[in-house]
């Protein structure tokens, strides 16, 4: 057993040890071994450590839990990621709580030229999910590996669209990974073990207690050059991930919905008080992120013969109406284009963000 990771270990269990001073306690005596061989009074004179932790360091007691912990990794080739580790996200080591210890399994390189991290509600609508899958095909093309948490909703829509477009996606857990939450996704995360990886930095036998997701949320955030919002409302963990990436000075970006849509009232706040930027397509966020060139395909897209080229096929028989007629009701859409009220919703309201129709009093639409 690795002596120096038995201490790495022994230091994320001690009562009022928290990362932040073990990256402190790290600086002083350079190792974990080292800070456990320390006297009392070399520990005390360290700043934000004192009596009470110093104590708390020189009872740890319970190294059989650790040596359990490490078998475990052991056996299910789980890898630790001391935050000294050279694999150890470097993204990371910009934000000043990330954790001093994680816990990885997969195949997916934590530390990708480009890293986005995709949130948003548990209950997304027909657009949210349509957005979400549309996005992240787009995103394929640049090389760019998606991050989420692996819940219900956008997050899960977002890991299965990784793995149909072939681009690893990584799942960070709140809990230990001895264990899949929800258990539904199950099939999904051991899909994800072979074109993408999960993350945590909780040891085995943690609960997904309620606690726990505000921590993971930080991960979510930090790893990742930019953090995209799909559907969010006033409160959740979707804006505690925006607020953290913020805090961060991490590119956050928002899906706009309708102004009456309780379900993207958060996603339209932050855009409002220009705490993200405006998303409508992958298009926007290569751009913001300086991405473009290596985004490009390798041969052109095949012209299509119409008069929207980049539109989808709704789009375009939605459009086609108002070529006959300049104004149209929604209900009309709906009889003469035989579409689902979902795929009309959506495909009116992206119609509307690209300036191509303009929305009129009493379900009316118009002809931009």
């Amino acid at each position: 057993m690795p002596q120096e990771l038995m201490y790495q270990i022994a230091l994320t269990r001690i009562p009022l040890i928290g990362d932040v001073i073990i990256k402190k306690l790290l600086e002083h005596f350079g190792s974990a071994g080292e800070i456990f061989k320390a006297k009392k009074y070399a520990l005390e004179r360290i700043e934000t450590v004192g009596v009470v932790r110093a104590a708390a360091i020189l009872n740890f007691r319970d190294f059989e839990a650790v040596e359990a912990e490490i078998a475990f990794l052991e056996k299910y080739k789980i890898q630790p990621l001391f935050f000294q580790d050279p694999g150890y996200p470097q993204r990371l080591l910009h934000c000043y709580d990330s954790p001093a210890m994680l816990y990885y399994k997969g195949h997916a390189s934590l530390n990708p030229p480009r890293m986005v991290s995709i949130v948003g509600t548990r209950h997304p609508s027909a657009y949210g999910r349509s957005v979400c899958e549309a996005l992240v095909k787009d995103l394929a093309a640049a090389g760019i590996t998606i991050v989420s948490g692996l819940a219900y909703g956008i997050d899960i829509i977002a890991h299965k669209a990784a793995l149909k477009a072939g681009i690893p996606t990584i799942g960070v857990l709140a809990h230990g990974l001895d264990r899949i939450y929800p258990a539904a996704h199950k099939q999904i995360a051991t899909d994800m073990l072979e074109q993408g990886g999960l993350l945590t930095d909780f040891s085995s036998q943690t609960l997904p207690d309620r606690q726990n997701f505000p921590k993971r949320n930080r991960i979510v955030a930090g790893i990742c050059d930019a953090t995209i919002v799909i559907e969010s409302g006033m409160r959740g963990g979707s804006l505690i991930t925006a607020d953290l990436a913020n805090g961060y000075n991490r590119e956050v970006l928002c899906v706009p919905g309708r102004i009456q849509d309780i379900q993207s009232a958060g996603c339209n706040h932050l855009i409002q008080q220009n705490k993200a930027a405006l998303l409508r397509n992958a298009a926007d966020i290569l751009a913001l992120m300086g991405w473009e060139e290596k985004a490009r395909p390798e041969t052109p897209p095949a012209i299509q013969p119409s008069l929207f080229p980049s539109l989808t096929e709704a789009e375009q028989a939605i459009m086609a109406l108002f070529r006959e007629k300049p104004q149209r009701h929604l209900e009309e859409l709906y009889l003469q284009t035989r579409l689902s009220g979902s795929e009309v919703a959506v495909a009116v309201f992206n119609l509307e963000m690209q300036s191509l129709l303009r929305s009129l009093p009493g379900q009316r639409y118009e002809r931009v």
